[in-house]
């Protein structure tokens, strides 16, 4: 198997730290994503989900434009290196049941990783090794 740069989505959308809820979902919707990450001081120090937004705005019946988006991210969050092996990033996200993984290098945001860029890997890479082994017969 590969690396995890070689897979990996260099383009990632980010929020800063003292933006607002509000905006963060407008963000996501614009960009058709479910998860930001989120930055102080040009490093990630969190990230933000859908699940976010609905326990810990929606449930609370808070509005999104009066709460700063520090209040709803996460702090924790797991990240591997570009020259990760991609079964080590496929193991660490099972053995944490998380669904992405930002990707670092030296503190800096490189890449994120998710479960959907790890399935159409492994798909591709059947598809190829399910091709060999037919011209080989």
């Amino acid at each position: 198997m590969g690396q995890v740069r070689d897979i990996m989505e260099k383009n990632v959308i980010t929020i800063d730290i003292n933006e607002t809820a509000n905006n963060a979902a407008n963000q996501m919707k614009e960009n058709d994503i479910s998860f930001l990450v989120i930055i102080k001081n040009g490093k990630p120090v969190g990230v933000v989900s859908e699940r976010d937004f609905v326990q810990k705005l929606c449930i609370n019946n808070q509005n999104s434009s009066d709460v700063k988006i520090s209040d709803i991210m996460s702090y924790k969050f797991r990240w591997v290196n570009p020259t990760t092996k991609i079964e080590d990033a496929i193991q660490k996200m099972l053995n944490n049941n998380i669904r992405r993984l930002l990707v670092l290098d030296d503190e800096k945001l490189v890449g994120v990783i998710t479960q959907t860029d790890l399935a159409s890997y492994l798909r591709e890479k059947l598809m190829i090794d399910g091709t060999i082994k037919n011209i080989k017969k």
